[in-house]
């Protein structure tokens, strides 16, 4: 059975007014919306539509503010803290990534660190805004604690992912975008509604056994750090997610490790909070305060092609670039619509149907 497919308008129009309707002013739902949907189109499916509902969920909990007062808290001259408000991720960090550009433009590089924010999306998406400006943009997140460290049974870190956009003259950008587990919790996810199995490697029963059932974690178990184990560089994953925790959360002041609040609603915020909501951190680095941004462009042109153009393994056609699959993607998805798994639409009709929207 073939996934019922949407097009992006369709998609769009949904999302807006379920936005709205929660009490986003037009502005905001118009741009969590991009923000939402730029998963999907860039084939990030656990990342899109499929989190529409739980966003509302949290708002239904009062853990998300329609209205947030988004606001520097502290600054210098190249860097920044914002609280969030307890607002969409989706939109605060666009708006905290808009402060690292603007730093940037007068000071050479940005970086800000959120506090008291939620999910935001992909992170490609925020790093990414910092390409049409000839900079370099840079963007992470901490999230709810599902991955144990190595050596470890306890859940104490989040998929932390990071991203990293590149602009390039002639050839398109590179862009770096993956979590620092082996494999996001979204992609269990997706799994668990496919009623497929997980690859070993991926997560770890309660006991710290590895397990291929995609709903481990909700029976105790923990995902697994970049490497899947010791022996294959495991560690290297753990120190990549706590660096993204330190950045995010220990830097702004929003809560780490064990004590960020669940991204799904019934599950209640540690009651022991050490800061405010999640945190997110965010850089843009203008090329010019390196070098001339045309001569970095060209280089990194040479760069791209000469990578591009290495020899493939046997059984691969060709060698892919940071941000080729997902720049394939959205083009294509662009043209044909984007698939949308079943229980997802139902999800979403049960979801209108409060609101009194149809998914057309």
């Amino acid at each position: 059975m073939t996934d019922p497919v949407y097009t992006y308008r369709q998609l769009q129009d949904f999302t807006l007014r379920i936005f709205e309707k929660i009490g986003c002013p037009p502005a905001e739902a118009t741009l969590a919306t991009e923000v939402l949907l730029n998963a999907d189109l860039r084939g990030i499916d656990s990342h899109g539509i499929a989190r529409l509902s739980g966003y509302v969920r949290l708002w239904e909990a009062r853990r998300v503010n329609a209205t947030p007062a988004v606001r520097i808290v502290h600054e210098s001259p190249s860097t920044a803290v914002v609280d969030g408000d307890s607002g969409l991720g989706l939109v605060v960090a666009p708006r905290a990534m808009e402060i690292a550009i603007a730093k940037a433009k007068v000071a050479g590089t940005g970086w800000v660190a959120v506090k008291n924010s939620n999910h935001f999306g992909i992170a490609g998406h925020h790093a990414m805004m910092a390409l049409e400006h000839d900079m370099i943009g840079i963007a992470m997140t901490n999230a709810s604690p599902l991955v144990a460290p190595t050596f470890s049974i306890e859940r104490l870190l989040g998929t932390n992912p990071i991203a990293v956009a590149i602009p390039a003259g002639s050839q398109p950008p590179f862009v770096a975008d993956f979590a620092t587990t082996t494999a996001a919790n979204g992609k269990l996810e997706i799994l668990q509604r496919k009623a497929q199995q997980a690859p070993i490697g991926w997560i770890q029963t309660k006991d710290g056994k590895p397990s291929t059932d995609p709903n481990e974690a909700k029976n105790g178990g923990a995902l697994i750090p970049l490497g899947s184990d010791r022996e294959h560089g495991s560690h290297k994953g753990y120190c990549l997610g706590a660096w993204v925790d330190i950045f995010s959360a220990v830097l702004s002041g929003a809560n780490y490790g064990p004590w960020v609040p669940p991204f799904v609603a019934f599950l209640s915020p540690p009651a022991d909070p050490v800061g405010d909501g999640i945190g997110h951190f965010f850089g843009a680095m203008r090329v010019d305060a390196f070098r001339p941004a045309a001569e970095f462009k060209s280089h990194m042109d040479n760069w791209i092609t000469r990578f591009r153009a290495a020899k493939p393994v046997e059984g691969q056609e060709r060698v892919l670039i940071p941000g080729d699959p997902e720049r394939e993607m959205s083009a294509q998805r662009m043209q044909t619509g984007i698939p949308v798994n079943p229980k997802v639409v139902e999800d979403l009709k049960i979801l209108g149907e409060r609101f009194g929207l149809v998914l057309a």
